[in-house]
């Protein structure tokens, strides 16, 4: 059993709730938990999505556990809808989908030469994001074919699905989401993408829809938005 809940707030409201960035949305949507104890948190899966309209925000949540309306949403703003289970059984989606797309530069040392670290693995510098259209769309498609690399096994986790080529695939310029956390200024680059994808693996894919897409997960990325079509 999923939920899919949609909040929609005023600005003002936002603002006297001393709601300001991307962090302080990660924080507030704990009220949509409450009496879950903090060590207890990481027992909760969920994705959020934050999408800004003209003088409100309408936030998504995305989870298995039944969220409830928080006190600072008004009721008319508050919807919540269980996500059957034959929902993601569809060979095709439209979607909409907001990541944090970045790629992870290589270390190098004084001669270019690229730098190992003691277990043999190459050194990694920082993460930037990514802008140009053709390495966003490389993107989205490596992640239909490898979703994420398994942490214990070491081996690549499958997206499970595919972009449609032959339709319209959507790539909106890349949105700094800046926030300040624990004292320190920091962003998301944000890329919003609308196409149409098809499912190339049922099981895969259900795993890729409930642990979203890229990272900054926990700022209001990597919810896809679906919607069954017939091709």
């Amino acid at each position: 059993m999923s939920w899919l809940a949609r909040l929609e707030i005023d600005a003002d409201i936002a603002r006297a709730e001393g709601i300001r960035d991307s962090y302080d949305w990660h924080k507030r949507i704990w009220d949509c938990f409450p009496n879950v104890p903090e060590q207890k948190r990481t027992d909760i899966g969920f994705l959020t999505r934050i999408d800004l309209l003209e003088g409100a925000f309408r936030l998504w949540i995305m989870t298995k556990r039944k969220p409830e309306q928080p006190q600072w949403c008004p009721s008319d703003g508050f919807t919540i809808k269980e996500i059957a289970a034959s929902f993601l059984t569809h060979r095709y989606y439209a979607f909409d989908l907001r990541v944090n797309p970045v790629k992870t530069m290589v270390q190098r040392g004084p001669r270019g030469e690229t730098l190992y670290r003691n277990n043999g693995k190459r050194t990694c510098g920082k993460r930037v994001p990514i802008v140009k259209p053709e390495e966003l769309r490389s993107w989205l498609v490596h992640k239909g074919n490898v979703r994420c690399r398994d942490k214990v096994t070491g081996k690549d986790v499958p997206g499970g699905f595919r972009i449609v080529e032959d339709k319209p695939l959507e790539i909106a310029p890349m949105v700094e989401s800046h926030f300040r956390k624990k004292g320190q200024a920091a962003y998301h680059g944000g890329v919003q993408f609308r196409g149409m994808l098809e499912v190339t693996d049922t099981n895969q894919f259900s795993e890729t829809y409930y642990a979203g897409i890229g990272s900054g997960k926990g700022f209001g990325f990597g919810l896809l938005l679906l919607a069954p079509v017939k091709l």
